[in-house]
C-alpha cells in the first residue's frame, strides 16, 4: 500500500489497472475498504481518500456535500483518471450520487453500501446536536452510541475486532472535522437519481438503520437497471461487518463491466 497526499487529501492507492475509487461514510476513513482493497488490488488500481475533514485529511472553509464532490473530481483529475468505478458507503454514496450527475464522463459504474439519498429532517436536527456534542465533550462518547446503534447485533456478539475498529475510527477523528462533517450531512439534499445512467448496485444489511433497506430498494426502483443487495444480519458499516459477502458482491458487479 503507498500513501500520498493529493489535494490536500491522504489517499491511499493500491494496485494497477481500472480504477475503483472508494468513498468513506461520516467518521470513517480510508480504511473502511481495506478488506475490500486487499481482494481488489490485485486487478485494480483503488484508491482510497480521506474526505476533506476526515481521517488525516484537514478540515476546509465550509465543508459540504458539493465541496466533497468537487474534492473527488479534481482528486480524480490530479491522478488521471478519466473514468473509474465509484465505490461509496453512506454518506459517501450521497457524494457518489452527486458525481454520477454532475461528472457522468467520470463515473463508469456505482456501488452504493448502507446508501441513501438525503436524511431526513429528524436525523438532521440529529446531525447537528452531534455536532455540538463533538465539539462539547471530545468523540469518544459519539463512537459508544455508534457501536450501539449503528452495528447490527450479530457484529456485537461476534465480531468484537470490528466493534473495536469502528469505535477507535470515530475516536481517532478531529472533532471540529467530525463536527463539520455531521453539518455537511444535515444540509445535504438528495440528488435527482432517475438521471443516473451507469450500472449500479446497492448494498445494505437487514439491521441497517441508515441506509435502511426499504429505503434502498426505493433507490433500486428509480436507478434503470440498479441491483439490490440486502445482506443478512448487518448493520449500517456493511463493508466491515460483512466483508467477505460485499467483497464478493463488488468482484462480481465489477467482473460484469469488463
Amino acid at each position: 500500500m503507498s500513501t500520498t497526499t493529493v489535494e490536500r487529501m491522504a489517499v491511499e492507492i493500491d494496485g494497477q489497472g481500472e480504477a475503483v475509487l472508494c468513498l468513506h461514510g461520516l467518521g470513517g476513513t480510508s480504511n473502511v475498504y481495506t478488506p475490500q482493497c486487499l481482494a481488489l488490488a490485485s486487478r485494480y488500481r483503488v484508491v482510497r481518500p480521506d474526505l476533506p475533514g476526515s481521517g488525516r485529511s484537514p478540515m476546509r472553509d465550509g465543508l459540504s456535500i458539493p465541496l466533497m464532490v468537487e474534492a473527488v473530481a479534481r482528486l480524480a483529475r490530479s491522478l488521471g483518471i478519466d473514468r473509474a468505478h465509484l465505490v461509496g458507503h453512506s454518506m459517501g454514496t450521497i457524494v457518489c450520487q452527486h458525481l454520477a450527475l454532475h461528472e457522468p464522463r467520470l463515473v463508469r459504474s456505482l456501488v452504493l453500501f448502507g446508501p441513501l439519498l438525503a436524511p431526513p429532517e429528524a436525523a438532521r436536527q440529529g446531525m447537528r446536536e452531534r455536532a455540538a456534542k463533538a465539539r462539547a465533550e471530545g468523540t469518544a462518547g459519539i463512537a459508544d452510541q455508534i457501536v450501539q446503534g449503528a452495528l447490527s447485533s450479530h457484529t456485537r456478539a461476534s465480531q468484537p475486532a470490528v466493534v473495536a475498529l469502528v469505535r477507535e475510527l470515530i475516536m481517532r477523528q478531529d472533532p471540529e472535522g467530525y463536527a463539520r462533517s455531521c453539518e455537511a450531512l444535515a444540509a445535504a439534499e438528495a440528488a435527482d437519481i432517475g438521471r443516473i445512467a451507469c450500472p449500479t448496485l446497492l448494498v445494505t444489511g437487514d439491521e441497517d438503520g441508515i441506509g435502511t433497506a426499504s429505503g434502498a430498494r426505493s433507490m433500486s426502483e428509480r436507478i434503470a437497471g440498479a441491483r439490490l443487495v440486502v445482506l443478512p444480519r448487518c448493520g449500517h458499516w456493511t463493508t466491515l461487518e460483512r466483508a467477505a459477502e460485499c467483497t464478493a458482491a463488488l468482484k462480481d458487479f465489477h467482473a460484469g463491466r469488463a
